[in-house]
C-alpha cells in the first residue's frame, strides 16, 4: 500500500480516558518511583494518602491509536520510531477525572530519499467535565522508509536545545528495573516490542527494549528530584529528542545544566555510555 499523504495530514483522533488514583501510582512505579522504600519524598507519588501526579504522566494521557492511523495511511507500523516529545502543563494533573484528548497532525518534514519522514502531532488534553485544558503534548514520529515522498517541509514545532559546552551543574543516576517495560506498558503502551523477545529480535534487538516514554519519565524524575525538591507543580514543561534505545535494568544518568527559567539536560545509558535523550530542556518555576 502506497503512502497516502492526504490521509496522513488529515489524521485527527479523539480519545477519552478515566484517570483514577491506581493509574497515577502505577505510572510512578513504572518509571522507578519507590525504588528506595525509605525515601519518603517519593511516597506521595505511589501512596494514596496525599497522592501527587508526576508531571511526565501527561504524555500517557488520552493516548491515541496513532500506529493504527499511520497504517491506514500506508505506513508500516514496525518502521515507525518516536522522534521527539514535549509537554506543557497548563492546569494541575488530576488524580481522579475523566479526560478528553484531541490529536491532530501539525505537518510533515520530508528529509529526503533514504533519510526518512518526520510527522509532527499535537494533543490537547482537557477535563471532560468542564473543558479546562490541562496539558498540550507535541511529538514527532519518524518514518524510516518514507523519505523522498514529496511531503515538503514545515518549521519544526519542537525547538531543539543544544546542551552547553561545559561540565553539567548536576548529575542524577537512576536505575531501571529489569521488569520496568512490563510494568510501564500497563500505563497504556501495549507495543509487544517491549515485552516479547521474538518481536524484539525481529526488530533487530537482542531483547525487549524500554519504552522511550519510560526513559523520558525517568529523566523527568531526575529533574523533579534535582531541581524541584519533588514539588510537581514546579516542573511546567519538558522536551527531548530520542536517540538510543534503553534496555530494562540499565542505569540512566541525567546531566543537568541550570539556566534562567529552567535547565538543559541530557540522559545517557551509564553501562554503555550511549546518549538516550538529547537536546533536553525543562521549564521550571523557581
Amino acid at each position: 500500500m502506497a503512502l497516502d499523504l492526504d490521509a496522513l495530514r488529515a489524521i485527527r483522533l479523539l480519545a477519552r480516558q478515566r484517570v483514577a488514583p491506581r493509574d497515577v501510582m502505577l505510572y510512578a512505579l513504572g518509571v522507578g518511583l519507590g525504588a528506595d522504600p525509605l525515601d519518603e519524598a517519593q511516597l506521595p507519588f505511589v501512596y494514596e494518602d496525599g497522592l501527587r501526579v508526576l508531571p511526565t504522566m501527561a504524555i500517557t494521557l488520552t493516548y491515541p491509536p496513532l500506529l493504527a492511523a499511520y497504517a491506514a495511511a500506508g505506513v508500516q507500523p514496525g518502521r515507525v520510531l518516536h522522534g521527539e516529545q514535549r509537554f506543557e502543563i497548563e492546569a494541575p494533573l488530576p488524580t481522579d477525572a475523566e479526560l478528553e484528548g484531541d490529536t491532530r497532525v501539525l505537518g510533515l518534514v520530508d528529509k529526503g530519499p533514504g533519510r526518512g519522514l518526520l510527522v509532527y502531532n499535537r494533543t490537547e488534553i482537557r477535563d471532560a467535565s468542564c473543558g479546562v485544558r490541562i496539558a498540550t503534548l507535541t511529538s514527532s514520529s519518524f518514518f524510516l522508509d518514507e523519505g523522498g515522498c514529496g511531503a515538503g517541509v514545515i518549521a519544526a514545532p519542537i525547538e531543539r536545545h543544544a546542551v552547553p559546552a561545559r561540565a553539567p551543574d548536576a548529575v542524577c543516576d537512576l536505575p531501571t528495573l529489569p521488569q520496568a517495560a512490563l510494568i510501564y506498558r500497563l500505563s497504556g503502551d501495549w507495543n509487544p516490542l517491549h515485552a516479547l523477545p521474538a518481536v524484539a529480535r525481529a526488530a533487530g534487538y537482542e531483547r525487549p527494549i524500554l519504552h522511550g516514554r519510560c526513559t523520558y519519565g525517568v529523566a523527568g524524575h531526575a529533574l523533579l528530584r534535582t531541581l524541584c525538591a519533588y514539588e510537581p507543580a514546579r516542573l511546567r514543561g519538558m522536551s527531548a529528542r530520542f536517540t538510543t534505545p534503553v534496555f530494562p535494568g540499565e542505569t540512566l544518568r541525567t546531566e543537568i545544566w541550570r539556566v534562567d527559567g529552567g535547565a538543559h539536560f541530557r540522559t545517557r545509558v551509564l553501562e554503555r555510555d550511549r546518549v538516550a535523550l538529547d537536546n533536553g530542556f525543562a521549564v521550571v518555576d523557581d
